[in-house]
Protein backbone atom coordinates (compact mmCIF):
# COMPACT_ATOMS: atom_id res chain seq x y z
CA UNK A 1 0.00 0.00 0.00
CA UNK A 2 1.74 3.16 -1.24
CA UNK A 3 1.26 6.05 1.18
CA UNK A 4 2.14 9.72 0.90
CA UNK A 5 2.78 12.20 3.71
CA UNK A 6 1.79 15.82 3.06
CA UNK A 7 3.29 18.70 5.02
CA UNK A 8 1.74 22.16 4.56
CA UNK A 9 4.21 24.93 5.44
CA UNK A 10 3.67 28.64 5.89
CA UNK A 11 6.50 31.01 4.89
CA UNK A 12 9.33 30.41 7.34
CA UNK A 13 9.73 34.11 8.12
CA UNK A 14 6.01 34.75 8.54
CA UNK A 15 4.77 31.60 10.21
CA UNK A 16 4.01 31.46 13.93
CA UNK A 17 3.13 35.15 14.01
CA UNK A 18 1.15 34.58 17.22
CA UNK A 19 4.47 33.87 18.95
CA UNK A 20 5.73 37.38 18.19
CA UNK A 21 5.16 38.43 21.80
CA UNK A 22 7.56 35.82 23.14
CA UNK A 23 10.29 35.36 20.48
CA UNK A 24 11.80 37.57 17.79
CA UNK A 25 11.15 37.27 14.05
CA UNK A 26 14.60 35.74 13.45
CA UNK A 27 14.09 33.15 16.17
CA UNK A 28 10.64 32.31 14.79
CA UNK A 29 12.19 31.74 11.37
CA UNK A 30 14.85 29.48 12.92
CA UNK A 31 12.17 27.62 14.85
CA UNK A 32 10.04 27.10 11.74
CA UNK A 33 13.04 25.82 9.80
CA UNK A 34 13.96 23.43 12.61
CA UNK A 35 10.41 22.09 12.89
CA UNK A 36 10.16 21.48 9.13
CA UNK A 37 13.50 19.71 9.09
CA UNK A 38 12.55 17.61 12.13
CA UNK A 39 9.20 16.63 10.60
CA UNK A 40 10.73 15.48 7.32
CA UNK A 41 13.53 13.60 9.06
CA UNK A 42 11.04 11.68 11.20
CA UNK A 43 8.86 10.84 8.20
CA UNK A 44 11.92 9.67 6.26
CA UNK A 45 12.35 6.84 8.78
CA UNK A 46 8.88 5.36 8.13
CA UNK A 47 9.10 2.53 5.60
CA UNK A 48 5.35 2.62 4.87
CA UNK A 49 5.57 6.19 3.55
CA UNK A 50 6.63 6.14 -0.09
CA UNK A 51 6.81 9.89 -0.67
CA UNK A 52 6.81 13.10 1.36
CA UNK A 53 5.23 16.15 -0.26
CA UNK A 54 5.73 19.67 1.07
CA UNK A 55 3.38 22.37 -0.17
CA UNK A 56 4.21 26.01 0.50
CA UNK A 57 4.45 29.51 -0.96
CA UNK A 58 7.96 29.82 0.52
CA UNK A 59 10.80 29.02 -1.89
CA UNK A 60 13.21 28.73 1.06
CA UNK A 61 11.03 26.09 2.73
CA UNK A 62 10.65 24.19 -0.54
CA UNK A 63 14.40 24.24 -1.17
CA UNK A 64 15.04 22.85 2.32
CA UNK A 65 12.43 20.15 1.75
CA UNK A 66 14.07 19.06 -1.50
CA UNK A 67 17.47 18.92 0.20
CA UNK A 68 15.93 16.44 2.64
CA UNK A 69 14.49 14.27 -0.13
CA UNK A 70 10.90 15.50 -0.20
CA UNK A 71 8.82 16.36 -3.23
CA UNK A 72 7.45 19.89 -3.38
CA UNK A 73 4.52 21.89 -4.73
CA UNK A 74 4.83 25.67 -5.08
CA UNK A 75 1.74 27.60 -4.03
CA UNK A 76 0.97 31.09 -5.31
CA UNK A 77 -1.13 33.79 -3.72
CA UNK A 78 -2.89 32.92 -0.50
CA UNK A 79 -5.30 30.08 -1.30
CA UNK A 80 -5.90 28.96 2.29
CA UNK A 81 -4.85 25.74 3.99
CA UNK A 82 -7.75 23.55 2.90
CA UNK A 83 -7.39 24.55 -0.75
CA UNK A 84 -3.63 23.94 -0.62
CA UNK A 85 -4.14 20.50 0.92
CA UNK A 86 -6.73 19.58 -1.69
CA UNK A 87 -4.22 20.45 -4.38
CA UNK A 88 -1.49 18.41 -2.69
CA UNK A 89 -3.86 15.47 -2.32
CA UNK A 90 -4.61 15.62 -6.05
CA UNK A 91 -0.88 15.39 -6.79
CA UNK A 92 -0.57 12.34 -4.54
CA UNK A 93 -3.64 10.74 -6.13
CA UNK A 94 -2.12 11.19 -9.59
CA UNK A 95 0.63 8.82 -8.45
CA UNK A 96 -1.94 6.21 -7.41
CA UNK A 97 -1.43 6.60 -3.68
CA UNK A 98 -3.71 4.51 -1.47
CA UNK A 99 -3.76 6.96 1.41
CA UNK A 100 -2.41 10.28 2.64
CA UNK A 101 -1.08 11.39 6.01
CA UNK A 102 -1.26 15.12 6.71
CA UNK A 103 1.26 16.33 9.26
CA UNK A 104 1.72 20.03 10.03
CA UNK A 105 5.28 21.22 10.59
CA UNK A 106 4.66 22.52 14.10
CA UNK A 107 4.75 19.39 16.26
CA UNK A 108 7.97 19.62 18.31
CA UNK A 109 7.44 16.27 20.05
CA UNK A 110 6.81 14.29 16.86
CA UNK A 111 8.48 10.87 16.83
CA UNK A 112 8.46 7.90 14.48
CA UNK A 113 6.41 5.86 16.94
CA UNK A 114 3.59 8.41 16.66
CA UNK A 115 3.40 7.93 12.91
CA UNK A 116 3.52 4.16 13.24
CA UNK A 117 0.65 4.26 15.75
CA UNK A 118 -1.49 6.18 13.28
CA UNK A 119 -0.59 3.99 10.31
CA UNK A 120 -1.39 0.85 12.31
CA UNK A 121 -5.06 1.62 11.48
CA UNK A 122 -4.47 1.85 7.72
CA UNK A 123 -5.78 -1.60 6.85
CA UNK A 124 -9.43 -2.29 6.07
CA UNK A 125 -10.33 1.03 4.42
CA UNK A 126 -12.21 3.28 4.10
CA UNK A 127 -10.74 4.77 7.25
CA UNK A 128 -10.00 8.16 8.77
CA UNK A 129 -7.51 8.43 11.63
CA UNK A 130 -7.29 11.65 13.64
CA UNK A 131 -4.74 12.69 16.26
CA UNK A 132 -6.32 15.72 17.99
CA UNK A 133 -4.59 18.58 19.77
CA UNK A 134 -4.50 18.83 23.56
CA UNK A 135 -7.78 20.77 23.64
CA UNK A 136 -9.53 18.18 21.46
CA UNK A 137 -10.47 20.96 19.06
CA UNK A 138 -7.86 20.88 16.31
CA UNK A 139 -6.45 18.17 14.05
CA UNK A 140 -2.73 17.60 14.58
CA UNK A 141 -2.46 14.56 12.31
CA UNK A 142 -4.92 13.20 9.77
CA UNK A 143 -4.73 9.94 7.84
CA UNK A 144 -7.27 9.39 5.07
CA UNK A 145 -7.62 6.20 3.02
CA UNK A 146 -8.62 6.47 0.21
CA UNK A 147 -7.20 10.00 -0.15
CA UNK A 148 -10.39 11.63 -1.49
CA UNK A 149 -12.64 10.20 1.20
CA UNK A 150 -13.42 13.48 3.01
CA UNK A 151 -13.08 17.23 2.50
CA UNK A 152 -10.41 19.03 4.48
CA UNK A 153 -11.87 21.25 7.18
CA UNK A 154 -8.85 22.72 8.94
CA UNK A 155 -9.58 25.74 11.08
CA UNK A 156 -11.60 26.22 14.26
CA UNK A 157 -13.24 22.97 15.36
CA UNK A 158 -11.48 20.85 12.73
CA UNK A 159 -11.40 17.78 14.97
CA UNK A 160 -15.21 17.63 15.07
CA UNK A 161 -15.47 18.58 11.40
CA UNK A 162 -13.12 15.80 10.25
CA UNK A 163 -14.77 13.29 12.57
CA UNK A 164 -18.20 14.11 11.19
CA UNK A 165 -16.86 13.97 7.66
CA UNK A 166 -15.63 10.43 8.25
CA UNK A 167 -18.98 9.34 9.65
CA UNK A 168 -20.87 10.98 6.79
CA UNK A 169 -18.65 9.10 4.32
CA UNK A 170 -19.42 5.79 6.04
CA UNK A 171 -15.78 5.32 6.95
CA UNK A 172 -14.23 3.76 10.01
CA UNK A 173 -13.18 6.55 12.36
CA UNK A 174 -10.19 6.04 14.64
CA UNK A 175 -9.11 8.61 17.23
CA UNK A 176 -5.43 8.44 18.19
CA UNK A 177 -4.89 10.30 21.47
CA UNK A 178 -1.10 10.62 21.38
CA UNK A 179 0.34 12.87 24.11
CA UNK A 180 3.40 13.63 21.99
CA UNK A 181 1.20 15.00 19.20
CA UNK A 182 -1.14 17.04 21.36
CA UNK A 183 1.16 20.08 21.52
CA UNK A 184 1.40 22.25 18.43
CA UNK A 185 3.26 25.54 18.65
CA UNK A 186 0.53 28.06 17.83
CA UNK A 187 0.07 30.23 20.88
CA UNK A 188 2.44 31.75 23.49
CA UNK A 189 1.07 29.28 26.05
CA UNK A 190 2.16 26.40 23.80
CA UNK A 191 5.66 27.84 23.59
CA UNK A 192 5.73 28.26 27.38
CA UNK A 193 4.85 24.58 27.83
CA UNK A 194 7.65 23.58 25.48
CA UNK A 195 10.14 25.84 27.24
CA UNK A 196 9.16 24.32 30.61
CA UNK A 197 9.80 20.83 29.21
CA UNK A 198 13.22 21.84 27.92
CA UNK A 199 14.16 23.29 31.31
CA UNK A 200 13.04 20.12 33.09
CA UNK A 201 15.09 18.04 30.65
CA UNK A 202 18.23 19.98 31.50
CA UNK A 203 17.94 19.27 35.22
Amino acid sequence: MALWAIIPVKPLRRGKSRLAKVISADKRADLNQYLLQHTIQVLNTIDEIEHILVISRDKEALALARELGARTVQEYGNPGLNTALSRAAEVAKSYKTCGILIIPADLPRLEAEDIKAILAFRNDPPVVVIAPDRKKEGTNALFVCPPDLIDFKYGKGSFDEHSQGALDAGARLEICNLPSLELDLDEPEDFALMEAELRLGEQ
